[in-house]
């Protein structure tokens, strides 16, 4: 499978630490460690930040061929606060780097001619119009590739009509629960909400044949096929939830190519994604045979509702 992953590279400063991260990144190593190619399209400062950010990368084995150099505008960065559970949230500094993907005729081309499958994004990296108007473009030069859009929504960085922009593009949409019954509060403010409302809702306003919504621990529930069901998930002790969400997104991806059943393909997902919680940082090391161990802990069968 190819990838073009397009979006942020940023780095997680966590206490007196700092992680390379952003989504489309920690997406990107989850991918191509399970043996996709992917091609990253960011942008860095020319900066010690944006140095060590590509000599990261590259140390990670991937390609920084489609990483921009930006001479004004610093390296993007995120002061992440981890409450008692692990869970994170993010202070973003804008305007970054990232905000300016120069996405033009050649680098079009050299794109077209990966032939990716699919194109992943987020939304941080779209709230910039330039950025968003450079996605569109994207997906109009590779008809062929699918869509596949984690929303990972940062307070402060989005707008419900970009989000409705975004998922009029996908064909697989992920997000977690919170984000999914903030989204069907602004759809259907009269409504009690629910997940599986949510899907039947979003499906039909965007002709989105999957969505994902992660549920931490607890695991994932799936809407395909006008049926909604959910999957247990692993218990793990938590470091910290940065990048885990990346992780289950690129495990859930890889499954769905693959044309596995959608159980196997979930617990796949929802194994890496509890591995990567229970280790420090976005991109922290792991191996399949781990992921296979832990998704032989899990019993047979689904909670289909």
């Amino acid at each position: 499978m190819r990838i073009v992953s397009a979006g942020e590279v940023l780095w997680d400063v966590i206490g007196d630490q700092e992680f390379l991260g952003g989504a489309p990144l920690n997406f990107s190593v989850s991918s191509q460690r399970l043996g996709n190619e992917v091609a990253l399209v960011s942008a860095v400062g020319a900066d010690r930040r944006g140095e060590r950010a590509i000599q990261a990368i590259e140390a990670l084995g991937l390609n920084t061929k489609f990483i921009g150099v930006v001479a004004d505008h610093e390296t993007g960065a995120a002061i992440v606060t981890t409450d008692e559970s692990g869970n994170a949230t993010f202070a973003i500094k804008r305007p970054a780097a990232f905000d300016f993907l120069n996405i033009d005729d050649l680098m079009l081309s050299d794109l077209a001619a990966f032939r990716p499958d699919w194109i992943y994004f987020g939304t941080l990296a779209q709230t910039n119009g330039n950025n968003e108007t450079m996605l569109h473009r994207l997906v109009a030069s590779v008809p062929k590739a699918r869509c596949f859009y984690d929303l990972n929504l940062r307070e402060g960085h989005w707008s419900f009509d970009l989000v409705r922009r975004l998922s009029g593009l996908a064909s697989v949409i992920k997000l977690n629960e919170f984000e999914a019954e903030t989204l069907y509060r602004l759809t259907c403010p009269m409504e009690q909400p629910s997940l599986e409302s949510f899907c039947r809702c979003w499906s039909q306003m965007y002709g989105t044949k999957i969505i994902c919504v992660t549920l931490g621990e607890r695991g994932c529930a799936i809407w395909e096929n006008d049926t909604f069901r959910t999957f247990a998930g692993f218990r793990v002790k938590v470091v910290d939830t940065v990048g885990a969400g990346d992780a289950f997104s690129a495990a859930f991806l890889h499954g769905l190519d693959l044309s596995w059943p959608m159980e196997r393909t979930a617990l796949f997902a929802n194994a890496l994604g509890a591995i990567v919680a229970s280790r420090a940082g976005a991109t922290p090391p792991w191996t399949v045979e781990e992921i296979l161990r832990l998704v032989e802990t899990a019993p047979r069968g689904d909670d289909s509702n």
